[in-house]
């Protein structure tokens, strides 16, 4: 998938400058969840002077904008004009940021994921490719989407025609993200599961309350929701593989209201992440119903739920080797490292990838201003950001839509248009 294309694009520093600012002002007001009305409007500001066509979501604060490539053939009907989608997800964690910067926000709520970059570095590329877009052999989407962190916006954005905006489903997708402790403009990514899929398992064990001091007179919902926690753990030792891994972390666990009482109740909550569609399977059956059979043999009674909140993010080989051999191309072969394991984080861009073939990955976003050994990870209150990363964000992503765009129409027997070219200056 790889082609001599003479079309470039390269975000100069006044472009970077411009990134940086956007995205430092989004940053000081983040918004979480489905709804951002402010991040939207900075978005749409950011965009108003180019020719794209957009659609706001109905659901979510969502934007798509298509922009019209005008190097393809008339005879090629607008249905079957082939496009790229590009994304970059907006919505913030609810974090009281501590990390120092002086555009740090103050309204509880912070970029501590990095999707301020995401957002900056889509808006970059939309303005490379727009500059453009007369020589460009095809179209572009860009997927400005809320509610990341609460595994939403894909969906809501699959549900309202994000692949349709262009009029026909994309060819290829593709999706970046920063790391808060990674040196800066390092890219990495790999073919097949690059992130994990998450489910969450809910148990609630129902048991019968009483005193303290006459346990066999009550029936212990405490005592077996433990013991379940940690067959939970031996179980996904001994029936998974170990090279095709179970993650299992119970991060909430309530009962009870006093030392000497036996509640009637004891209910826990468990993230499960894994890497395989096979997997995902096999936990929303026999996590269950181990749960109920432990429960059962102390004759208590438990209901447990597995909801797959995310699949895994499954990067195409052919797009993942295409996404691999562009950022090599453009920054240099140090600047690239194919991870030899998956990432366990989860992302729902995976809901893209399930629909179009595509690939993910990471760029690194180290702050110079953190000893290396210092860098907080992403969510962390003290995370930070080089942002001066985003004048390359940008022109890889504009890229990586020039080259698959070529590469289609020239697969096709179609010639593209001619060279033309926006001025470089190193970004990271």
């Amino acid at each position: 998938m790889t082609t001599d294309m003479p079309l470039r694009v390269s975000a100069d520093v006044a472009l970077t400058n411009e990134l940086i600012a956007f995205r430092r002002e989004m940053h000081a007001d983040p918004e979480i969840g489905l709804h951002l009305p402010r991040t939207q409007a900075r978005v749409l500001e950011a965009l108003k002077d180019l020719e794209l066509e957009i659609v706001l979501g109905t659901s979510t604060t969502s934007v798509v904008a298509v922009l019209r490539g005008g190097a393809v053939p008339d005879r090629v009907i607008a249905g079957d004009r082939p496009a790229v989608l590009l994304r970059g997800d907006m919505d913030a964690l609810p974090i009281t940021e501590k990390s120092g910067v002086d555009f740090a926000s103050v309204n509880g709520a912070m970029h501590a994921c990095g999707h301020d970059l995401h957002t900056a570095g889509l808006v970059g590329a939309a303005k490379l490719l727009h500059s453009v877009r007369a020589q460009l052999p095809g179209d572009v989407v860009f997927m400005f989407q809320p509610g990341e962190e609460i595994f939403a916006g894909a969906q809501a954005m699959l549900d309202e025609g994000v692949l349709r905006a262009s009029g026909g489903r994309p060819i290829a997708a593709y999706g970046v993200h920063m790391a808060s402790d990674a040196p800066a403009g390092l890219f990495t990514t790999r073919p097949g599961p690059y992130m994990a899929a998450f489910g969450q398992l809910d148990v609630s064990v129902q048991g019968r309350g009483g005193h303290g001091s006459r346990p066999f007179q009550a029936l212990d919902p405490i005592q077996v929701a433990a013991e379940i926690v940690g067959s939970l753990q031996t179980y996904i030792t001994r029936r998974f593989n170990v090279f095709d891994p179970v993650i299992l972390t119970v991060g909430e666990f309530h009962g009870g209201s006093a030392a000497n009482i036996i509640p009637d109740e004891a209910t826990f909550k468990a993230g499960i992440r894994c890497f395989s569609a096979e997997v995902q399977g096999r936990l929303a059956v026999e996590l269950p119903n181990l749960v109920e059979s432990i429960a059962r043999a102390h004759q208590l009674t438990a209901d447990a739920v597995f909801d797959l909140k995310l699949p895994v993010t499954e990067n195409n080989a052919g797009e993942a080797e295409f996404w691999a051999a562009t950022a090599a191309d453009l920054f240099g072969e140090e600047r690239f490292e194919t991870l030899q394991f998956p990432k366990a984080g989860s992302e729902d861009f995976s809901k893209i990838l399930l629909e179009v073939p595509g690939s993910f990955g990471h760029i690194g976003a180290g702050s110079p201003d953190v000893d290396p050994s210092e860098w907080a990870p992403l969510h962390s209150s003290r995370a930070q950001f080089d942002d001066r990363v985003l004048g390359d964000q940008a022109t890889f992503l504009a890229t990586l839509a020039v080259r698959r765009l070529s590469a289609a129409n020239m697969s096709a027997g179609v010639s593209a248009g001619g060279s033309a070219g926006v001025s470089a200056t190193g970004a990271a």
